[in-house]
């Protein structure tokens, strides 16, 4: 009874511990509640209070101000502020840059589901929707990126003309600067579309409406700026630059070594308060052709010309200068891996500029990093998404097409379990990103720089862009290895390391920035802490740092709480109003990992301390979690505003375990790394305490979508949606029209050359080409005229689409492709082989029939002797007969399979090649014809049918000595074949 008691007790006490965190009650709360439950409890059985008694003590030492502070406060702020380490004025502001969104969210642990559902689904305006179906596709029409790519290396004076003229270098500004004050949505939608046409005309109108000098003008740029530059960048006048990056700085912008030194100069005839520049930049987007600079360097006073003496540095400034300004040189041309959009270097040295060149004056002074970082988002978030996105899109078209119209042993090779591993990928990778286009573009719509979500942004799509790209070259193969202007993956191939390294390389992105400015942007109390224990007044800071710091120990054991309960029972039900009952368990399980990812961040945060931005790998994962949690929701928002077809939720399916399998295998490898292993173990048991629980996608999914991912319409609407997001035409001349224009005719004629191919692999046609199989269908009445037709039409362009180009020796000019398939040039692909073989399979039949009578008319001896002779010449070689199939005794079959003559002589056999001559099949296929090219195919057989008539009618000819067919129904061959008998008789 008193052990029943005591386990009472006990388990009354943990339950109210849980309760506490649970509830998230206040320090002074949850400490008065824990004491009134350790004194009952301690009435129920005294021995509870082994545990009571320090839960007692905690609670007293919580509730004690001076007690707290001295005991725990003071310790670990000491502990805390020696473990962080220094940082700079660039370091506080880059983490303190840009704001926060639906990522804070789920880095806190507890999504507000509530809040999601109210997000406004990103739409376009009715001018943004014109702009695209008419400006847009215009000039996507007179982009060939062969072209530009391989030959002009720039765009064409009619594109550059058309670019400025219709303002695609003015998105972002806005209306009353001239400017189309275009949504990020918008924004995005129509970078996709240029891309997927010429990533070169998309970099080019990229950059003006990203990092460059129109955003950096529209937030922080004075009055005077705004009206001398904006106008002119919004009708295309100005073209804008950005230089930040250079020989010693790359990832690192901070550290670039660019400077602008206060002093007097000379400028427009005056002796003006300025800046002394020298500069150096390289990999400038734009630069070979910018009539304005944008210049980022560190600013030095010190003379203390600005009023403050004691101010020398005062860190990096940003300023807009003219290209023409004296002493700036506008360099050579880079050639970044072979994607000849404008890019080059700037150079500049004791180049004087005023004060006033400085973006947004003298006041913006020193605030050049927080500038950039928080306008770095557009770039990240709009313009390198949204070319992934269309690079993915056009490759699950173009590669889906071709999965279907290739055909390797008898089937598509869309249906191989190998090539759908890789398809499935494609399409389900496709799906996801273009749901992260929809929710980050949904976030950047609202206002504000959300820093996280954008690099989130920039690093997904575009590793997973290199992803889908990657499998499409696979499962193309030789199709897409050959360079040329039929090859519609190679360029987004090699422009793949473009995306991947500017505006934050990947590597950086993943491992410091992410998780670095995400627990700094996210957490409640970490970024307010941190600047407490770098504040020089430590007595005061010591005061707030008290209250803050059990705040945020309140929150780490409330997500812990979360995260326990979770891990045995699930995730909270916690969903947006529109959840249904297939996505309704994927919110759950977010509900869960959410909340075993605020306690793994935290718990990471508190004990590796500064150590954490070394461990860049530990860090890379927690940044996979953050990450695919936000992609998780991105894929159940686009799936709701989605047709919900099998189709699509079969993709949104394979979507979402993708990124609950790379979240849990993230926590796990975390834990298996994490340099204190008791904690880690602690954690892992609280968030997966039953081990693994999501299953990477199964094989019938990969096959269910494989399949899916060939289809279109109504059988796959993610397809037909996909031809509005990106430049879709089916031109049979143009690089991506030419495989979407076979797939398209083959979808009308499929059931036709599925029961054709089906009975050609059967050998049911005699022939040796595809041509010749048509008409000995069309003949024997498998297939009609028109059938036939079809059939040839289909195949001509199903190889044309599957040719890739050949050059010259220098590989310098493209050979044009001849079609020997064509319509027109089909007839030449006919051939004798069914005449030759129906006319040795007569002379056989012949032969026997002779052999027989003689052997009617022979003795028993003379037969005998007969047959011995027979059997000696039919071992002894004959060197005079024909080899190979035009030897009418082998009696092979066209796929080389042999039957003895014999099982070739049977009475329909006979019959069919004996009334064949009787027949006029050419006058009865022409009488249906209309066309010249398809009645030739008929007049070809014909002309070599005559051809065996006439070889048979002249007996004297050497023609007539090796016939391969025998009249018998001639009369005089059958006297003849009488004297021979009286003869032997």
């Amino acid at each position: 009874m008193a052990i029943g008691l005591f386990i009472l007790a006990v388990i009354i006490q943990l339950a109210m511990v849980l309760a506490i965190f649970l509830l998230s009650l206040s320090r002074v709360t949850g400490s008065i509640v824990a004491l009134i439950t350790v004194l009952v409890t301690a009435f129920i059985s005294p021995w509870s209070l082994i545990l009571g008694l320090p839960i007692a003590l905690l609670c007293l030492i919580l509730l004690i101000a001076p007690m707290r502070q001295s005991m725990i406060t003071k310790p670990v702020y000491k502990a805390l502020g020696g473990a962080m380490p220094s940082m700079s004025d660039t370091e506080r502001e880059a983490l303190d840059a840009g704001t926060s969104w639906w990522e804070k969210e789920l880095f806190m642990g507890a999504p507000d589901w509530d809040t999601f559902a109210k997000y406004p689904y990103p739409e376009l305006s009715e001018e943004e929707q014109s702009f695209i179906d008419n400006e847009v596709e215009v000039l996507c029409a007179m982009l060939n990126e062969w072209q530009i790519q391989h030959k002009d290396k720039e765009l064409s004076a009619e594109a550059w003309r058309f670019i400025k003229a219709n303002g695609f270098l003015g998105l972002i500004i806005p209306k009353e600067y001239g400017g189309l004050e275009f949504s990020s949505y918008a924004q995005s939608r129509v970078m996709s579309k240029i891309a997927s046409r010429s990533p070169t005309a998309a970099v080019t109108c990229m950059v003006p409406n990203s990092l460059g000098p129109g955003e950096l003008l529209m937030h922080y740029g004075t009055d005077e700026q705004k009206q001398r530059w904006l106008p002119g960048l919004a009708k295309g006048d100005e073209v804008p630059c950005f230089g930040l990056t250079g020989p010693e700085a790359g990832s690192d912008a901070g550290a670039i070594p660019d400077t602008g030194v206060v002093c007097y100069g000379m400028h427009e005839g005056e002796q003006v308060l300025g800046l002394r520049m020298n500069f150096s930049k390289r990999w400038i987007t734009l630069a070979p052709i910018a009539t304005v600079v944008g210049l980022a360097f560190k600013m030095h006073d010190p003379e203390g010309l600005l009023g403050d003496p004691k101010k020398t540095d005062y860190g990096i400034t940003c300023a807009l200068v003219p290209a023409s300004h004296q002493g700036v040189i506008i360099g050579p041309r880079h050639n970044p891996i072979g994607s000849p959009f404008m890019n080059g270097t700037v150079d500049g040295q004791d180049v004087f500029i005023p004060l006033d060149y400085i973006i947004g004056g003298v006041e913006n002074a020193g605030r050049g990093w927080r500038m950039l970082m928080e306008c770095l988002g557009v770039g990240r978030g709009i313009s390198l998404p949204a070319l992934s996105t269309s690079a993915s899109e056009m490759s699950y078209l173009s590669v889906g097409a071709f999965a279907k119209v290739r055909e390797q042993f008898k089937i598509s090779v869309g249906k191989f379990e190998g090539v759908q591993d890789a398809t499935s990928r494609m399409a389900s990778n496709t799906y996801m990103l273009e749901a992260f286009r929809h929710l980050v573009t949904c976030g950047l719509n609202q206002g504000g720089t959300p820093s996280v979500m954008t690099a989130m942004a920039k690093y997904y799509a575009t590793e997973t862009m290199r992803s889908v790209v990657n499998d499409g070259m696979d499962v193309v193969g030789g199709r897409a290895v050959q360079m040329g202007p039929r090859n519609f993956l190679a360029i987004p191939y090699q422009a793949i390391p473009v995306s991947i390294t500017v505006e934050g390389a990947n590597i950086l992105t993943r491992s410091l920035m992410i998780f670095g400015q995400g627990a700094m942007r996210c957490h409640p109390y970490l970024f307010d802490e941190l600047q407490l224990l770098q504040s020089e007044d430590k007595e005061a800071a010591l005061k707030e740092f008290d209250n803050l710091f059990f705040k945020h120990l309140g929150y780490t054991f409330n997500r812990g709480a979360k995260a326990f309960v979770a891990g045995y029972v699930g995730g909270s039900n916690d969903a947006p109003s529109f959840a249904d009952s297939f996505t309704r368990p994927y919110y759950k399980d977010i509900n869960r990992l959410s909340a075993g990812f605020a306690l793994t961040a935290d718990i990471s945060l508190g004990l590796l301390a500064g150590d954490l931005k070394r461990k860049e790998m530990l860090s890379g994962r927690l940044a996979d979690i953050h990450s695919h949690l936000f992609i998780a929701t991105a894929i159940l928002q686009f799936y709701e505003y989605g047709s919900k077809s099998v189709a699509e939720r079969l993709h949104a399916e394979v979507a979402l375990k993708n990124s609950f399998y790379t979240i849990q295998e993230a926590f796990l490898s975390l834990f298996a790394n994490f340099p204190n292993q008791f904690a880690a173990k602690l954690v892992r048991f609280v968030t997966f305490p039953s081990g693994r629980i999501f299953a990477p996608v199964s094989d019938e999914l990969k096959r269910q979508l494989g399949d899916v991912f060939m289809d279109d319409f109504a059988a796959n609407p993610f397809r037909d949606y996909l031809k509005t997001m990106v430049y879709y035409n089916t031109e049979p001349e143009d690089v991506t029209g030419r495989m979407e224009h076979a797939y398209q005719i083959l979808l009308e004629v499929e059931p036709l050359w599925q029961r054709f191919k089906k009975a050609e692999h059967k050998d049911s046609f005699e022939g040796l080409t595809f041509e010749d199989h048509v008409v000995y269908a069309s003949q024997h009445g498998d297939i009609t005229e028109e059938e036939a037709e079809q059939l040839i039409a289909y195949n001509s362009i199903r190889y044309d689409s599957l040719l890739t180009d050949t050059f010259d020796a220098h590989l310098a000019k493209v050979q044009e492709r001849a079609n020997p398939h064509s319509l027109e040039n089909a007839v030449y692909r006919l051939t004798d082989y069914a005449e030759l073989k129906s006319n040795a399979q007569l002379k056989n039949d012949a032969q026997l029939k002779n052999d027989a009578q003689l052997n009617q008319a022979l003795n028993p001896d003379d037969l005998q002797q007969t047959s011995e002779h027979v059997a000696a010449t039919d071992l002894a070689p004959d060197h005079d007969q024909p080899t190979g199939d035009a030897n009418p005794d082998h009696g092979y079959e066209s796929d080389g399979d042999v039957k003895m003559v014999d099982e070739q002589d049977t009475a329909k056999e006979i019959k069919a090649q004996t009334d064949f001559q009787n027949s006029h099949p050419e006058v009865e296929a022409l009488a249906s014809r209309h066309r010249d090219a398809a009645s030739h195919l008929n007049e070809r057989m014909s002309y070599n049918h005559r051809l065996d008539k006439d070889s048979i009618a002249s007996p004297d000819s050497e023609q007539a000595t090796h016939a391969p067919q025998t009249d018998t129904s001639d009369p005089t061959w059958q006297d003849g074949l009488r004297r021979d008998e009286n003869d032997n008789v």
